[in-house]
């Protein structure tokens, strides 16, 4: 399982929205199929998301899992509507990481509709 506290600390830390779609899938997906889940990203080639309860971790599956960002920090408590997005933490490891945030949370969502959950 990932430690967020094992992690180097960021280059950057920003706030940010994710899309309830997204997040709740995910979290689907961890309550169903366990955790960690890792899912490579489809059109970001040797990208891997591995989720847990704490911390979605992109990482360079070419350069050892080397981390590339990470989504943290969600704040659920309190949610009580599934559809309003979730308000987290995006941390940047790698000097490139924001040229591919928007992107790879999109990949990321579309690779986790696609997974059957039973």
């Amino acid at each position: 399982m990932i430690e967020a506290d094992t992690l180097a600390l960021p280059l950057r830390k920003f706030p940010k929205k994710m899309n309830a779609k997204c997040y709740n899938r995910g979290r689907l997906a961890i309550l169903r199929i366990g955790q960690p889940l890792r899912i490579a990203l489809e059109h970001h080639r040797g990208l891997e998301v591995i989720l847990n309860n704490t911390i979605w971790l992109c990482v360079d599956s070419f350069a050892d899992d080397q981390p590339v960002l990470a989504w943290r920090e969600f704040r659920t408590q309190d949610r009580n509507q599934l559809h309003r997005p979730i308000a987290c933490e995006l941390w940047l490891y790698h000097s490139c990481a924001g040229l591919i945030m928007g992107s790879a949370l999109e990949d990321l969502q579309q690779t986790l509709e696609k997974l059957t959950l039973h």
